[in-house]
C-alpha cells in the first residue's frame, strides 16, 4: 500500500492540512498512522463527508444506482448512459453517431459499418460510460481533485493520446494550450489554479446551480489537461448536480454553440449560460417525467 504525508493528501483532495490532521486524530482516514510527530496516509483513503451528514440520495441517484446493478435495459440509468455519452463526445468531435454509441452500449461491440470508424472514439465512448459509473458511485463525495485526474485517466485510458510522452493522462498538461483562442493558465501553475479554486468551492456553505455553473467556467479558463478538458468538466457538473440535489442536465450537440457562448461571456453576461443549462435542465426533467421518477 502506497503512504502519502499530510500535505500531499490534502493538496491531492483540495482541503486545508489543518483539516486532514483533524481526521487523522479522529479516525476518519483509516489506515492513517503516526509516525513520530507526522502522519503517514494511505493514498487510496476515502476523504469524510462534509456537510453531507442526513442527506440522503435523490430519487434520481437512487434510480441510476438500483438500475445499473440489476443491469436494466431502457430505464434512466440506460438512457443517461447513452445521451451523455453520445452527446458530449460528439461535441468534442466524435464521429459516431448515437445509434452506433447505444450500440456500443447494449452490446460492448462494434457492429459493423460501411464508414470509416475512428478507434479512438470507440475507445473514448466505452472510456465515457466507466466515468459516468464512477461519477454515480462518487456523487455524494465532496469533490476532489483527485477525482478530476481520475476522471481524466480514465476518459482517456488506452487511446492514442495515452502512448504520446508528452501527453500526461489523468494528469495535468505538460504544455500551454489555448481554448477558443484564447490563452488558459500555463502548465506550472495549474496544480495550484485547481486546487484554490476547489477550496473557495468546497468552502460555500450551500451550492446552488449557478455556484456549479461558476466552478464549470473556470475550470474550462483553467483547462488543466491537454485533452478532455470538456468532457470531464461536463461530468463534474453532473456528479456536483446529483450531489446537491439539483436536477442535473446534459449539453446536447443541439446546445453546443449556445454553451459554447455561455461559457465566453460568463463573466459579463450569465444568464446565457444559465439559461443554456436550464433549457437542458427541462430536457432531463421530461425524461424524469417520463420514467417517473420525483424530483
Amino acid at each position: 500500500m502506497d503512504y502519502v504525508s499530510v500535505k500531499e493528501y490534502a493538496q491531492v483532495h483540495g482541503v486545508a492540512e489543518r483539516t486532514i490532521r483533524n481526521y487523522c486524530l479522529q479516525g476518519k482516514l483509516p489506515g492513517a498512522r503516526l509516525l513520530g510527530r507526522t502522519w503517514s496516509i494511505p493514498s487510496d483513503a476515502a476523504l469524510p463527508s462534509r456537510g453531507k451528514v442526513g442527506i440522503k440520495a435523490s430519487p434520481l441517484l437512487t434510480a441510476l444506482r438500483e438500475q445499473r446493478e440489476t443491469k436494466m435495459k431502457g430505464g434512466i440509468y440506460h438512457r443517461t448512459q447513452i445521451d451523455m455519452t453520445y452527446n458530449s463526445n460528439h461535441i468534442e468531435g466524435s464521429r459516431l453517431n448515437r445509434e452506433q454509441t447505444r450500440y456500443i452500449f447494449e452490446t460492448n461491440t462494434i457492429g459493423i459499418t460501411d464508414e470509416v470508424v475512428n478507434v479512438d472514439d470507440i475507445i473514448e465512448t466505452t472510456n465515457h460510460f466507466r466515468c459516468i459509473d464512477l461519477i454515480i458511485d462518487r456523487a455524494m463525495e465532496p469533490l476532489t481533485e483527485g477525482l478530476i485526474k481520475q476522471l481524466h485517466a480514465t476518459l482517456k485510458a488506452g487511446t492514442t493520446d495515452a502512448s504520446r510522452s508528452w501527453f500526461a493522462v489523468g494528469e495535468y498538461k505538460r504544455l500551454p494550450n489555448e481554448v477558443g483562442g484564447m490563452e488558459t493558465v500555463a502548465p506550472k501553475e495549474v496544480g495550484k489554479a485547481v486546487r484554490a479554486l476547489l477550496r473557495e468551492y468546497l468552502d460555500l456553505p450551500v451550492v446552488t446551480l449557478k455556484d456549479i455553473l461558476d466552478f464549470h467556467q473556470r475550470l474550462e479558463c483553467i483547462h488543466p489537461f491537454q485533452d478532455g478538458n470538456g468532457r470531464v468538466g461536463r461530468l463534474v457538473m453532473f456528479k456536483e448536480c446529483l450531489c446537491h440535489g439539483i436536477v442535473p442536465f446534459i449539453i446536447t450537440d443541439e446546445l453546443k454553440m449556445f454553451y459554447y457562448r455561455g461559457l465566453r461571456e460568463w463573466k459579463h453576461i450569465p444568464g446565457y449560460l444559465m439559461d443554456t443549462c436550464l433549457a437542458a435542465q427541462d430536457q432531463y426533467k421530461a425524461m424524469l417525467d417520463y420514467f417517473e421518477i420525483s424530483y
